[in-house]
């Protein structure tokens, strides 16, 4: 049946089904997602020179700064639609996420456009070995080509879930990440192509997703009255606010972008060994907060919906209740790291230096899942109310903290690097809960 009227649904109860609905798929997908991680990392380890890892950890940091400046296209997105599904208006769902892609593409090609002067500067700022940034300068020269393919697929994963459609999601990050997977591992292994092939690879699964992606999102919108208006999706006030939104999420975005480039560049100077055990361990990393998204996901899409429809008790209700499950599955993750986490290591690489830096290290990403979980989900709660600018000047905040504990820290080495960071989600979590009350206040009760 197709959404023909534009008035608030009645607010439905935040159920734990409603939450698993979204948390799950996410989580699956998630699965995906590091996984591709630590085939890339894997596959590149089985040459044993820690140089390869460090490569394309490198090469993906500055896809960091490149790609997730721009990360605002999932999270606005995701925030903007839920209000629009919240609300009952389907010609603001339709027109979220033509602005998105609209912008996702402008942006992409610009990106190819100073592919050169971007990669200059990047590799200017971050510290390596020679040979690292040779191979990692190859890496960034295929991967820059998908740029217009990478940002549309943010703008329509965040589509989906801000509408609860967590199984397109899913659907999605499979194609991506399993295509990923196997373009690199035949890249790589089979025609021996090195840290380029997973740089081709990556480029040739970005299309593919982005292709799968907007088809099914053209046969989504079968479902919803109306058609494209080109009024509606250029109208001023509706632009103003997606600028608003997506300029404090881009800000928020460099900011902790920032903080984990300089922990990657601070291991870079300790050393090729150091740089590609903490590669290693943040696998570890990569694979809780992939797992813990889905709950903060499941925040953002209920959070954004209770705002849509004025319902300040289904906010606190999305909030508490997927907070409590994130805090489960942050527990979950950090005793399969206790109990698996030295084998893990141990298939990632071969090189004997890399893999004893990694174990002693290993504890530090044991209690990481349960000290992050908390600025996970208040990040989520604060995409889906929209509440941007505070989320911008918490991260600022955190920002500050975190380089004024590594200063202190740093003459403990890599454990002063690694216990820096708890000091950033510690630091994230105050900042954000400061501006919590507030953030219920604003809500019609």
């Amino acid at each position: 049946m197709k959404q023909t009227e534009h008035a608030a649904p009645e607010p439905r109860p935040v159920t734990h089904r409603a939450i698993l609905a979204i948390a799950v798929p996410i989580m699956i997908s998630g699965v995906s997602t590091p996984l591709l991680g630590v085939v890339d990392t894997g596959v590149v380890g089985q040459t044993p020179d820690p140089a390869y890892i460090g490569a394309v950890a490198l090469g993906a940091l500055v896809f960091n700064f490149v790609f997730w400046a721009f990360g605002f296209l999932r999270m606005g997105t995701t925030g903007l639609t839920a209000q629009a599904s919240g609300a009952g208006d389907p010609a603001e769902i339709r027109a979220s996420l033509g602005r998105a892609v609209l912008i996702a593409v402008v942006v992409g090609i610009g990106l190819v456009a100073l592919q050169w002067p971007i990669r200059e500067l990047a590799f200017a700022l971050i510290q390596g070995s020679p040979k690292v940034q040779g191979l990692a300068c190859d890496y960034y020269d295929i991967r820059i080509w998908a740029a217009p393919a990478t940002l549309t697929n943010y703008a329509v994963l965040g589509w989906f879930i801000g509408l609860a459609r967590a199984r397109v999601a899913l659907l999605l990050q499979l194609v991506l990440n399993l295509t990923n997977m196997a373009l690199d591992a035949f890249f790589v292994l089979s025609l021996d192509m090195g840290v380029k092939g997973v740089a081709l690879g990556t480029v040739c699964a970005e299309v593919v997703a982005a292709a799968v992606g907007l088809a099914l999102a053209t046969q989504h919108l079968r479902g919803f009255a109306g058609g494209w208006d080109f009024a509606r999706l250029m109208a001023a006030d509706r632009i103003r606010r997606t600028i608003a939104v997506n300029r404090d999420i881009m800000i928020r975005s460099l900011a902790l972008i920032v903080a984990f480039a300089w922990f990657t560049t601070q291991g870079a100077r300790q050393g090729d060994a150091v740089l590609a055990a903490n590669a290693v361990l943040m696998q570890f990393i990569t694979v809780a907060a992939y797992f813990l998204d889905g709950l903060a996901f499941s925040a953002e899409a209920l959070v954004g919906k209770a705002v849509g429809a004025s319902h300040r008790a289904g906010l606190s209700a999305a909030a508490r209740m997927t907070t409590w499950w994130a805090a489960a599955i942050a527990l979950l993750a950090s005793v399969i790291f206790a109990l698996l986490g030295p084998a893990i290591v141990d298939m990632l690489t071969v090189d004997p230096a890399v893999r004893a830096i990694a174990h002693d290290n290993l504890p530090w990403v044991v209690g990481a899942p349960l000290a992050a979980v908390w600025a996970f989900q208040l990040d989520g709660i604060f995409i889906g109310a929209t509440r941007t600018a505070q989320m911008r000047n918490a991260m600022l905040m955190s920002l500050l903290i975190f380089l004024c504990a590594w200063w202190i820290l740093s003459p403990l080495g890599n454990s002063g690097l690694w216990a820096a960071l708890y000091v950033l989600y510690g630091a994230r979590t105050v900042t954000l809960l400061y501006y919590f009350p507030a953030l219920v206040r604003s809500v019609p009760a």
